[in-house]
């Protein structure tokens, strides 16, 4: 016999309920059933004092019944197992909150309108006659409910499941539809292009044919002309031995001059008229031009006006003297291609790009002036943030290379695209666009020429 506590309402019926009942849970306790047991607990727990409480339990005696729930849920459970004292206790706690409950249990007719997870938890805490078949109603009539709740969940989600599927087929079928019209426009598209493709080859095979005749009217003309000159060889040959026997004749007719032989000059009066008038005929045959070129014309050298930057004597110049940049803009039509960024990132890399263009343009501006030369300077557009607003100054063409093309290209390409024979000199310390400008024709000076020079203005 369980010992009764004092000033506890209810602990006698509690204790006499609990020596009568034998009843023991032959399974744990259902999730539900557990939950609302471990909150009639925390709900109870505050009105009991700290020498009320087990001992595992008095830590948590400060804290509200939703912390205790959760904080102290699985001791107070354990505790309400096995400290049938401490259940009591809550059991009389619950008896003062529900009475009725409480008295229904008693007699073993609970509340039909009663939620059966309370029902049970209450039987559980209170142990009437007959508590373990509560429990294990409640846990059946929850699983029950759970098991309906999840059936209602699976309809719903079979019937959403459904609408999505109708939809995906509509979809589908639109989707079908959209992919047959643009499958017949492919086709009619392929058949298009293969009647096209038709055309094409069939002018090719047409070009073809006209090149191959073209071939063959020019080899007919070669083979004509290899035998025409074949023909012009055996007559120069034959004019030659004429000429030969003429030039013995001419002879025999000068020894008879000077023996007085006046008909020996006759004949070879005849003979040389004839042997002239055959080398006309064959000048006639021939079609041969005139000579207008002589050999002196064919020795290779510099003519007055003709000069290049290449042809500029620097025997006794610097490759850094200033007095060479001079020279190289004196020569006529002179044209120098400025790498901007490479001439100021060399002379005053530490100022802002807007100061260091401003500062190279106002010095070639002064430059242009002093020797007339074109003068074309040439910027990155790669190294700006916006569009600038920039007034060139006279004299001299300012240009940005296009996105994705480099200075360096656009200044090879001012190079390119100069007439042959015209002195460009490119400045730039850049190796690849040194050589560059070199094999295209144009005469490369180092950045430091240029602000030397610049220097001395």
């Amino acid at each position: 016999m369980v010992e009764r506590p004092e000033g506890e309402p209810g602990v006698e019926h509690a204790a006499a309920s609990e020596g009568a009942a034998d009843d023991v849970l032959d399974r744990p306790l259902p999730e539900g059933v557990r939950h609302r047991v471990v909150a009639l607990a925390a709900d109870s727990f505050g009105a009991l004092t700290v020498s009320e409480l087990p001992p595992p339990l008095r830590q948590y005696a400060r804290f509200t019944p939703s912390r205790r729930a959760k904080f102290a849920g699985n001791a107070m459970a354990a505790a309400l197992e096995s400290d049938a004292v401490f259940r009591q206790r809550i059991g009389g706690k619950l008896r003062e909150a529900q009475p009725e409950l409480a008295a229904a249990l008693d007699h073993g007719t609970p509340p039909a309108a009663a939620d059966p997870l309370d029902v049970a938890a209450a039987a559980y805490v209170l142990r009437p006659d007959g508590w373990v078949k509560l429990v294990a109603a409640a846990g059946e009539e929850a699983q029950r409910a759970r098991a309906e709740r999840a059936g209602e969940e699976a309809e719903r989600e079979l019937a959403r499941l459904r609408e999505e599927l109708g939809q995906a087929r509509t979809e589908a079928r639109t989707e079908a539809d959209r992919v047959r019209v643009d499958l017949d426009a492919a086709r009619k598209e392929n058949e298009s292009l293969q009647r096209k493709l038709r055309s094409a080859l069939s002018d090719v095979k047409r070009g073809e044919a006209a090149v191959r005749k073209a071939e063959a009217e020019l080899e007919a003309g070669r083979s004509q002309a290899a035998t025409e000159k074949t023909a012009a060889d055996s007559e120069l040959r034959r004019l030659k031995a004429r000429i030969a026997e003429t030039e013995a004749s001419l002879e025999t007719s000068r020894r008879a001059a000077r023996e007085g032989r006046s008909v020996e000059d006759m004949r070879l009066r005849l003979l040389l008229d004839t042997v002239l008038d055959a080398a006309q005929g064959l000048r006639r045959e021939l079609a041969l031009p005139p000579a207008s070129v002589h050999p002196a014309d064919t020795v290779e050298a510099v003519a007055p006006g003709q000069m290049t930057p290449k042809d500029v004597a620097t025997r006794a110049l610097s490759d850094m003297d200033p007095a060479l940049l001079d020279q190289l803009l004196a020569l006529p039509q002179a044209h120098l291609v400025v790498d901007g960024y490479n001439v100021t990132k060399t002379g005053y890399p530490t100022m802002p790009l807007d100061k260091q263009r401003l500062r190279l343009l106002g010095g070639l501006a002064v430059l242009a002036a002093q020797t007339g030369a074109e003068m074309t300077c040439v910027f990155d557009g790669a190294e700006l943030a916006a569009p600038v607003l920039l007034a060139p100054p006279r004299g001299v063409r300012v240009l940005f290379s296009k996105p994705g093309v480099t200075a360096d290209e656009l200044i090879r390409q001012l190079v390119r695209a100069e007439p042959p024979g015209r002195p460009v000199v490119v400045v730039s310390t850049d190796r690849e666009v040194a050589d560059g400008v070199a094999k295209a024709g144009a005469r490369p000076v180092a950045s430091a020429l240029l602000l030397k020079r610049l220097a001395r203005t």
